[in-house]
């Protein structure tokens, strides 16, 4: 057997005609399916990062994949600190690349 998708009339399981969705990310509409995670969408579409490290700025995206690790947290449709590997697209979410500065206490300045 191999790790490739098999035409949906070969598939022995033999699952329901997907049902597809859309999310917005900076401005950009994404289709996925229904119930497939905001990140698999995003890496389905080649975007690979959606958030940025508060001292450096540097890109972060799907790490984990199961939850733990908080490095694929966004903002969706408002409400930041969603695992994008975690939280399954219902369709129409505006999603928001996540970005937090660190207060200047913590940055010492």
């Amino acid at each position: 057997m191999s790790a490739r998708a098999v035409p949906p009339m070969q598939d022995p399981i033999q699952p329901e005609p997907e049902t597809g969705v859309e999310i917005e990310f900076e401005g950009r509409t994404y289709r996925g399916a229904l119930g497939q995670s905001i990140a698999g969408i995003l890496l389905a579409n080649d975007v690979v990062d959606w958030r940025t490290t508060s001292v450096r700025q540097a890109p972060r995206g799907l790490f984990c994949g199961i939850g733990i690790c908080f490095d694929c947290v966004v903002t969706v449709d408002g409400i930041p600190d969603v695992r994008a590997c975690q939280r399954r697209a219902r369709g129409g979410e505006h999603v928001e690349r996540q970005h937090f500065s660190l207060p200047a206490t913590v940055r010492g300045q």
